[in-house]
């Protein structure tokens, strides 16, 4: 099976490339705008046209895409998350090569629910921010292409490779210098956001599940629970050994952040734990997955948080 992976170098791209590679039905091109990609391409200003070539000369049956940005303007957000979009529709449809196109979404394009809810896919979407909005016109996209397409709506990846600005990173990098510091209490704030996180690893099984599986529109990649990070936070204090008191810090009303406790020697700026304009709670709904994919998740988060701490233990 020929697949082209678009976004390899991602934070996801990684962990998919990787999955993909241990198949040995599957010959993997990588395409994206790194110098380490088997082909250089941007898909935010390339053509659908130059696109088109590409594919007929490859010739893949599937088409996988990881590709976006999570951080920026709204302008930059649609370039990439949008746009790009749009010219790997329209190169597909122009291209003899008829493959098949796994396109990555997320959570956030539903937007905040109800606390206590399972958001599952038929849920109106009302995204909350410019990032939702931008994958949320991308799935919307895909789905009105006429092409042979499923769209994996991933809710919070952690694990190995999570970002250090992302809330779990952040989180894992405070609690990293509390303890080189010798800080018996580390103080916290915006500990009650809930999110569905699920292991990039288990991602990535859904992804390669998605590229055989003849399953079409929008399927729920998540772990089906919902954790406050306040728990996400003790499990990291008892995955690192860290012995001191956590301390929630009061919440400025409608600012939800992750404040590590400032002083003169480890002063951070102010950070918004989930910019994904979800609110305060958000759970999948993971039934389609495991009935049209045949997929469950596997890693646990105590599993996913434990890697983080790994990589952030090791940063200097």
């Amino acid at each position: 099976m020929r697949v082209l992976l678009i976004g390899a170098n991602g934070y996801l791209g990684r962990f998919v490339a990787d999955r993909l590679l241990a198949d040995p039905a599957v010959q993997l091109t990588a395409l994206g705008r790194g110098d380490d990609s088997d082909v250089r391409f941007d898909l935010a200003s390339g053509s659908p046209g130059a696109l088109t070539r590409f594919l007929d000369a490859v010739h893949p049956g599937v088409v996988i895409n990881c590709a976006g940005a999570t951080r920026g303007g709204a302008r930059e957000l649609t370039r990439h998350n949008t746009v790009a979009v749009a010219t790997i529709c329209e190169a597909l449809r122009r291209s003899g090569c008829g493959a098949r196109l796994v396109q990555l979404g997320c959570g956030a394009e539903y937007g905040p629910s109800q606390p206590g809810s399972s958001t599952a896919e038929d849920a109106v979407p009302r995204p909350g921010g410019p990032y939702g909005v931008s994958k949320l016109a991308a799935t919307e996209l895909v789905l009105g292409s006429g092409l042979d397409a499923v769209v994996l709506r991933v809710f919070s990846p952690a694990g190995p490779g999570t970002p250090a600005g992302s809330p779990l990173g952040r989180l894992a990098e405070a609690m990293r210098r509390a303890m080189q510091s010798g800080d018996g209490e580390l103080k916290l704030g915006g500990l009650g956001v809930q999110r569905d996180f699920i292991d990039v690893r288990d991602v990535a099984r859904a992804v390669h599940a998605a590229s055989l599986s003849a399953a079409q529109g929008i399927v729920n990649i998540g772990s089906g629970r919902a954790v406050r990070l306040r728990d996400a936070a003790a499990v990291l204090a008892r995955v690192a050994g860290y012995g001191g008191a956590l301390h929630e810090l009061d919440q400025p009303p409608g600012r939800p952040g992750l404040h590590p406790r400032p002083d003169a020697d480890h002063a951070s700026p102010t950070a918004y734990p989930y910019p994904d304009g979800c609110g305060s709670w958000q759970q999948a709904d993971v039934r389609t997955a495991r009935d049209r994919l045949g997929w469950r998740p596997r890693i646990n988060l105590e599993e996913s948080l434990a890697d983080i701490w790994m990589e952030a233990a090791c940063r200097i």
